[in-house]
């Protein structure tokens, strides 16, 4: 059952201005009329679903709201991304197979999704639930990786998971050679670059030892390509937007729970995206918290 879902037909969802903070009742109209400028992806991560929970217990139903949110939704996403810990610890094949029912009506609903691996994860056992998303021909050994061509942006989906339960990840020497090749050949539209872990730069210090080890060869990488624009992770389960060498980095917030429930809360990120720039606001399960409804509006470099 592949995930990596294209609608039968083409279909592009273009989205006018955001509105204000909106709750999961989705009340009113959230997005204004269509604009053929812009186009709306969202991103959740660190679902962390397990075979085990209770279906009214938080983790699943938060998932499950997310994923009822975006389908009372006017203006259909024209991607979700689930940016990694899509387990709930350690990767066990009822995580996986509990976590694909979840996300169910997003693929009824012919939404495309796209999935990248965090250090919760377990690379073999994702794909022996979910045969279809390995690759016969993998474009990098051993990793889950992906390049989603959309409208307004091209993703570069990573594979950042060094060893399941080991928090630090890295993506290698093969992977960061084979995104500087896709990069080349894509270099059309602003690049956004996906995956699971932050890197240690530009951010915040405290989190850099459980981050991407290899940060300072992706940033090579990615500051000599001007068409990439922002780096987005979740793996802290926290909220906050960094910078460094003109690329801008998103830590968005994670969908499952918070170390600390007095600095952080759990939510997803709907980002609006346009040639110049995106709007990034953030929406969270605690309709007062300070954080639903904040927007970030980010520029590109040039």
């Amino acid at each position: 059952m592949p995930l990596h879902l294209t609608p039968g037909s083409t279909r592009r969802h273009f989205l006018g201005h955001l509105g204000a903070a909106v709750t999961l009742s989705c009340r009113g109209e959230i997005f204004a009329a269509a604009d053929a400028g812009e186009e709306l992806i969202a991103i959740l991560n660190d679902t962390h679903i397990g075979a085990q929970q209770k279906a009214d217990s938080n983790i699943p139903r938060h998932l499950r709201e997310t994923v009822d949110w975006l389908l009372k939704l006017g203006k259909r996403p024209a991607a979700v991304v689930i940016n990694g810990d899509l387990a709930l610890r350690d990767g066990q094949a009822g995580d996986y197979t509990n976590f694909v029912k979840l996300i169910a009506p997003l693929r009824d609903a012919g939404i495309p999704i796209h999935l990248t691996m965090g250090n919760h994860d377990n690379r073999e056992v994702f794909y022996r639930v979910l045969a279809a998303e390995k690759p016969q021909q993998p474009a990098v050994a051993a990793r889950h990786v992906s390049v989603v061509k959309l409208a307004k942006a091209n993703l570069f989906l990573l594979d950042s998971l060094k060893q399941t339960m080991i928090a630090p990840g890295d993506l290698g020497a093969e992977q960061l050679s084979w995104l500087g090749k896709m990069l080349d050949a894509h270099a059309d539209k602003p690049a956004l670059i996906v995956a699971h872990h932050n890197p240690r730069l530009g951010g915040d210090p405290v989190h850099f030892p459980g981050g991407l080890e290899d940060s300072e060869a992706l940033w090579q990488v990615l500051a000599a390509r001007p068409q990439v624009k922002a780096y987005v992770h979740g793996h802290i389960h926290h909220l906050n937007y960094f910078g460094h060498q003109g690329i801008h980095i998103l830590n968005t917030p994670a969908t499952s729970y918070v170390a600390d429930p007095k600095t952080s809360t759990t939510g997803w990120t709907m980002a609006k995206l346009s040639d110049t720039g995106g709007i990034f606001m953030t929406h969270t399960h605690l309709p007062d918290h300070a954080w639903n409804g904040a927007v970030k509006q980010l520029t590109w470099r040039s």
